[in-house]
């Protein structure tokens, strides 16, 4: 359907879903179903106007060398010269088309499709982004509008079933019912042609799952499930074989031609994929060279004097030709220029087409609502039921979030045990060599100073083993931030759930490392002893946990997340009070023993075990006491705090380290650019 067919405001619209010709593909083939809405609907235009983005270079500065011999240093600076990554771009795309954005590595197209999907910041980017001749505010765009990255963002143990379903939870709201939601999942199913593999694991390096064409459309078909109106889609057929890659642009047709707009960049196409496209739009370096139909490109090329070879393909052709332009001097300008007059020239290619003019009397979120009902329609939600995630920010209330992302995780973990059972095993595993080495200590002057280092030493083992969260949250980093950047669910939700989670594998963790070593040790103090011993660890546990969440909401890479936190804990370890006690600290860094995590844990189980006066650790000939445990709180100065006030204080660290957590997601996977 080109958008030049519709010449009215309402029309009814019939939409005929699984048209395909590629016979040759069982997994596209499917029975036609034919749908008739007789709703009124207003053809939508997105168009972007004097797009202009640019950033600041860095110049050369040489500083001459303090002995002449010495070769000069170079240093970077900010200059006031920028580099133009966008120049002066407009163009539009229509209901029902696909926009396709085609050029070489280097040429803009990732930055157009940003600055289209309000994924640059508003103070780089100059210039408009209109839906029917009206500003399209970003919290609009976000709510009626996917982004569908390059890289296939998934869980490797989900189904293709179980991948949409949860993507169905998070998007369409609590109202809707469980039989309507499968339904809808099943729709995008049969519209991506994805039935022959609904029960098969998503899969990844370790494990055999769908293959890279069928893994592209489930990326597609997470986020098309609430029915966006724009799809914007980031080379979606990188990395694919040309069968592969037909396949998932004929979906993208399909997906077109039931009333949406998708704007898509391609690297190199072949000419089966471009004859798919409705219009093209070829970049080179920031700047349009053609912005048109396919079919107009040998006219365009015919007229700058280019003529299309007899047997060559035209979209190879046009690269190659602007690709030597921009070796020589004037580079691409020429075609550019041209492309801008020939353009004026072509009746009826101006931007400002008669559907960019206005919405007929409605407002844009009203002509949305109801292009979203319709689409809800095609899906067969006769009702409308999923017409509210639209135009609210967010489908869901959060603890229905909270408990979706948590359903999600228990699924993907049970297929995927191994993690956790190497956590219990390495529990054990240094729990018994720590009771072992630390066999019954005695109560003699020796056997205090090692119970003090084991106590030291457990609860720093507790933090460095928490070390693997690291791996675990920047696994799935991206998944997150691709899920929240279009209001799947709130980040303090994903918080909360990440907390709740932990609390009974800690609670695990932590009961299996105190029944090991109290008894080994021969800890004193009975059971209640042994009671706020278990929860020190688990406190020392939960902190620990929260640290590294910290830490991995900062970092993007494991490595450089170890290469802080590491050092951290060692810090915090060396102000605990353990190798130099408070009192013996100097002034200026007595503040360092207070904010140190690991001296709240370290001193619980301290004074759990020697703040008792009546408890006797070294006795004298007539049977008195040299020694009490009093005696040995007093000489490592650990008065300052009860053994309760530094529990309730860890525990209240690993809050705090959790709401640092939260603001270093939220300031900080915007995934924005500057």
């Amino acid at each position: 359907m080109e958008g030049g067919e519709i010449t009215a405001l309402h029309v009814h619209l019939g939409i005929e879903l699984g048209d395909t010709s590629m016979t040759q593909h069982s997994d596209l083939e499917e029975p036609t179903r034919k749908m008739t809405i007789n709703t009124p609907v207003t053809p939508f235009t997105f168009a972007f106007h004097n797009l202009t983005y640019s950033i600041k270079s860095r110049r050369k500065i040489k500083l001459p060398g303090i002995v002449c011999q010495k070769a000069a240093k170079v240093i970077h600076a900010p200059s006031s010269e920028g580099k133009m990554l966008l120049n002066d771009m407009s163009g539009e795309a229509r209901e029902g088309d696909i926009l396709g954005i085609l050029g070489p590595s280097g040429s803009g197209k990732s930055t157009l499709l940003d600055a289209l999907a309000n994924r640059i910041s508003t103070e780089s980017l100059k210039g408009s982004v209109t839906m029917n001749g009206e500003i399209l505010e970003a919290g609009i765009l976000k709510m009626i509008s996917a982004y569908v990255m390059q890289d296939n963002l998934l869980f490797s143990m989900l189904t293709v079933k179980e991948t949409l379903m949860f993507s169905a939870e998070f998007r369409l709201p609590r109202s809707t019912s469980k039989s309507k939601k499968m339904a809808r999942v099943q729709a995008v199913i049969d519209e991506l042609g994805l039935r022959n593999a609904v029960n098969t694991l998503i899969g990844d390096e370790g494990h055999r799952g769908i293959s890279g064409g069928e893994r592209r459309r489930v990326s597609i078909g997470v986020d098309i499930i609430h029915g966006p109106i724009l799809l914007f889609m980031d080379e979606p057929t990188s990395g694919l074989d040309s069968s592969c890659a037909f396949m998932v642009v004929k979906v993208l047709q399909r997906i077109a031609r039931s009333g949406r707009i998708v704007i898509m960049s391609v690297h190199q196409p072949s000419s089966r994929v471009v004859g798919l496209l409705d219009h093209l739009m070829f970049l080179s370096q920031g700047e349009a060279v053609y912005y048109g139909s396919p079919t107009n490109l040998s006219i365009f090329l015919l007229d700058f004097g280019h003529p299309i070879p007899e047997n060559e393909d035209r979209t190879e052709f046009m690269l190659d030709l602007y690709r030597e332009l921009e070796g020589v001097p004037g580079g691409t300008q020429s075609i550019v220029e041209f492309n801008k007059s020939w353009q004026k020239a072509q009746k009826g290619s101006t931007f400002d087409s008669d559907y960019s003019k206005g919405l007929g009397g409605l407002s844009l979120r009203e002509a949305l609502s109801a292009c979203i009902l319709r689409v809800n329609h095609i899906y067969g939600d006769v009702n409308g039921t999923a017409e509210t995630s639209a135009i609210s920010e967010f489908a869901n209330p959060f603890w229905v979030e909270i408990i979706v992302l948590a359903k999600r995780w228990l699924r993907n973990s049970k297929r995927m045990p191994k993690w956790f059972i190497l956590q219990i095993g390495g529990v054990v595993f240094v729990g018994s060599i720590i009771a072992s080495l630390f066999w019954q200590l005695d109560k003699t002057e020796g056997g205090i100073q090692e119970r003090i280092g084991f106590f030291a030493f457990i609860i720093t083992t507790i933090f460095f083993g928490c070390t693997d969260v690291l791996a675990v949250f920047l696994q799935d980093r991206y998944i997150f931030i691709r899920e929240t950047a279009y209001n799947a669910y709130r980040r303090s939700s994903y918080v909360l759930y990440r907390s709740i989670i932990a609390i009974p594998q800690l609670f695990i963790l932590s009961i299996l490392l105190a029944s090991i070593t109290f008894p080994s040790v021969g800890l004193d103090g009975g059971y209640s002893s042994f009671l706020f011993y278990f929860f020190a660890i688990f406190a020392s546990f939960w902190a620990g946990n929260s640290l590294v969440s910290l830490v991995s909401g900062l970092v993007s890479q494991v490595m450089l997340g170890y290469i802080i936190v590491m050092p951290c804990i060692g810090a915090f370890l060396l102000f605990s009070g353990f190798f130099i006690q408070r009192n013996r600290i100097p002034s200026y860094w007595i503040w360092f023993h207070y904010v140190s995590v690991v001296k709240y844990p370290f001193q619980a189980v301290f004074l759990n075990e020697f703040d008792n006066p009546s408890l006797c650790l070294v006795e004298g000939v007539n049977k008195s006491c040299l020694v009490t445990g009093s005696d040995i709180v007093t000489k490592l100065d650990a008065t300052d705090l009860g053994k309760w006030s530094c529990l309730w204080i860890t525990v209240s660290l690993g809050v705090f380290f959790r709401i640092l957590f939260y603001l270093s997601l939220l300031f900080g996977s915007n995934n924005k650019r500057k």
